[in-house]
């Protein structure tokens, strides 16, 4: 969709223009005052929509209603922009317009909102779903625009990914995706490499799959940088369970258990285009949990980068594994904060839903910070227990710990397992997106499938 900005919106011809209308309040264009129904009151997501007889050059007017005018905020435009949005795509709309009544600096949320609801994967379809094409707009802060319309577009390309088939998005693509980011220092290492590094518990979850395993390391280093972050997604570009097999109706969306990588890789195109002041380093352990002959083995013990020793309990608690050491790795790099995201656990989505993400980590400020920058973008993270009976139940007769603990309180315990490999001198937040990855259905502004979970969270912490 490609987005412009006009001086007079009112000239545009267009096939809709959107407008607003607050709770209480009259709009200011008079073909909705006449022929609006007493029911549409402007009430927040109300649609109406009239055509305008030749009389604008917009073919249709659509309606939004926003609720209250004093209530009104970045989430209530997106969401409401996109309900809009979707309205004109189901009309088999193209061109479109929005010209808002209000004070509001409403350019970006409208923005974000309509390119998130503009969004499709029907790359394998022969028979493609409708876009908009354009969408036009004035009076609102360019730069905050055009901000978005990055955002957008780092969205897009964490939601493909994860939505591509696991045939398509092996470790070596986004290995590639990664490479072709435009001022990011990219290097990847292979399985040699990775052994060299001691990291046995990532390799151990890598040797069942004929797909090699990448260690992926981005940079980002401005000149005379306020701090220096390191984030890291969890990269199981296929996870069938190893030899705890999952179900079948388990497997399906499994292509989407590394939605944490696909997360960085789309916060890292922005940070290349939004220059912040600040160091980042962008991490993903990328591999595939098979089951074949080489797979590793319930009751193998494998050593961590930082020589901890871990009695697999369950093949199927492999993405911790994996971060483990990419933790450690990220520890070593001098960053003052680290924040791992990934869809890692079952017992967070039966815990939270799809409603929100959970979140863990060693420091209270530096979590309420991250749900803070979360609530403003339209994300939202709950923060989940850190308590030591869930770290006693992971104790191990053989080796330093399990995998694993009880089946109660398991994503409590992986945050507990994750912590094992934190060291304290540095700020580490752990989210867990297992609910809030990938939807089944359509929700709000997003549909069916990827939904790009925390990249504008990220996006916003980092360059605040």
């Amino acid at each position: 969709m490609e987005v412009k900005i006009v001086e007079n919106i009112k000239e545009v011809k267009c096939d809709a223009l959107i407008i607003n209308k607050f709770e209480g309040k009259d709009t200011s264009n008079d073909l909705v005052n006449k022929f609006a129904p007493d029911s549409f009151t402007g009430k927040e997501g109300q649609i109406f929509v009239i055509h305008t007889q030749g009389q604008y050059p917009a073919e249709q007017i659509v309606a939004i209603g926003l609720g209250e005018e004093n209530k009104v905020d970045n989430n209530i435009i997106r969401t409401n922009v996109a309900k809009a949005v979707k309205k004109c795509a189901d009309l088999k709309l193209k061109i479109v317009a929005i010209d808002f009544d209000t004070n509001y600096n409403y350019g970006a949320p409208a923005v974000l909102g309509a390119e998130i609801a503009n969004y499709h994967f029907d790359k394998y379809k022969n028979k493609k779903d409708n876009r908009i094409s354009e969408l036009y707009l004035s009076n609102v802060d360019e730069n905050l625009v055009n901000k978005a319309v990055v955002i957008a577009d780092s969205m897009k390309l964490t939601r493909n990914l994860a939505n591509e088939p696991a045939a398509f998005a092996t470790p070596t693509k986004l290995s590639e995706v990664a490479q072709n980011i435009d001022g990011i220092e990219t290097t990847i290492y292979n399985q040699a490499s990775i052994e060299e590094f001691g990291m046995g518990a990532y390799l151990a979850v890598a040797k069942g799959s004929a797909e090699p395993p990448k260690f992926i390391h981005m940079k980002y280093v401005p000149q005379n940088p306020k701090k220096r972050i390191a984030i890291i997604g969890k990269g199981l570009c296929f996870d069938s369970g190893g030899l705890d097999i999952k179900p079948a109706n388990s497997m399906l969306t499994m292509k989407d258990d590394m939605s944490g990588a696909a997360c960085v890789l789309g916060v890292m195109k922005a940070v290349a285009k939004l220059k912040p002041a600040v160091e980042v380093h962008a991490l993903i352990a990328a591999c595939e949990n098979m089951p074949s002959g080489s797979s590793y083995k319930p009751g193998d013990i494998v050593t961590a980068m930082n020589g901890k020793t871990i009695e697999v309990d369950n093949t199927d608690a492999e993405g911790r594994l994996t971060l483990a050491d990419a933790l450690c790795y990220a520890c070593k790099l001098g960053v003052d904060e680290v924040i791992d995201i990934a869809t890692l656990t079952g017992a967070c989505m039966v815990a939270l839903g799809t409603a929100a993400s959970g979140i863990m980590g060693n420091n209270e400020d530096f979590i309420k910070e991250i749900i803070n920058t979360g609530k403003n973008v339209g994300e939202k993270y709950w923060q989940l227990p850190m308590w030591q009976e869930y770290r006693d139940n992971m104790d191990s007769d053989v080796a330093d710990m399990k995998n694993t603990g009880t089946r109660y309180g398991g994503a409590s315990a992986a945050g507990m397992f994750l912590k094992e490999f934190v060291t304290d001198d540095v700020k580490w937040a752990h989210l867990d997106v297992a609910g809030t990855a990938f939807i089944d259905k359509p929700i709000k502004e997003f549909c069916k499938g990827a939904t790009g979970i925390g990249v504008r969270t990220l996006i916003k912490y980092i360059t605040k």
